[in-house]
């Protein structure tokens, strides 16, 4: 199945909470959410019954899955991953997210979401430690400085995305250099500054089944 490329307000109303994947309008009266719009299809407003335990647990890996625009083969590739690495699962998989070249893309405000985010990634806008980069799922690690290329186009994008992003808060891991468009990874984001929409561990169990 491909992605999905139809309106994206619609995945926030199915998950009944904000997924962010408008940039701006996420913060204006206008969203979905704050307008108390239902879940879409014919019976969205009759959509309140109890869920099991099964159901709930699938419903905080879809918004974790939805939020962050992937696929189900490589959202469990990275589940499979955080499961290798050392601490706890639930964490690791969080870290492994956020460190995503296009998710830091969108974090430092280079781009309004991050479906745009990776497609300024793939379109070869940004550098890792100088060098061109064009794969959005990279990830990144502590003292890797990213920045947008010095190239007109490239800049102009970035421009205009920084200058709308004045709702959206810079995460403390990182650190800005606006007008050089030069960012860098301070350190690996712990679960508080994280501050996750979801109950990661409930996702661990839903894979541990």
């Amino acid at each position: 199945m491909g992605r999905y490329t139809g309106p994206v307000c619609r995945i926030c109303r199915r998950e009944g909470q904000k997924l962010f994947l408008k940039g701006a309008r996420c913060y204006m009266a206008k969203c979905a959410i704050e307008q108390g719009q239902p879940a879409p299809g014919q019976h969205g407003a009759r959509r309140n019954r109890k869920m099991s335990e099964y159901g709930e647990q699938l419903r905080q890996k879809q918004r974790l899955r939805r939020q962050f625009g992937m696929q189900e083969g490589q959202f469990k590739r990275f589940y499979k991953e955080a499961l290798r690495r050392k601490g706890v699962t639930g964490e690791m998989l969080l870290q492994l997210l956020e460190t995503r070249m296009d998710n830091l893309v969108y974090r430092l405000g280079f781009s309004p979401s991050r479906r745009a985010a990776r497609q300024f990634v793939l379109h070869g806008h940004m550098a890792v430690n100088g060098k061109k980069v064009s794969v959005p799922s990279m990830i990144l690690k502590v003292g890797d400085v990213i920045e947008v290329r010095d190239r007109p186009r490239s800049r102009d994008l970035a421009t205009r995305s920084l200058e709308a992003a004045t709702t959206q808060q810079m995460p403390t891991w990182l650190s800005l250099d606006r007008k050089a468009f030069r960012a860098e990874v301070l350190s690996i984001p712990t679960r508080e500054q994280i501050a996750p929409i979801v109950d990661e561990q409930a996702i661990v169990e839903l894979y541990s089944r």
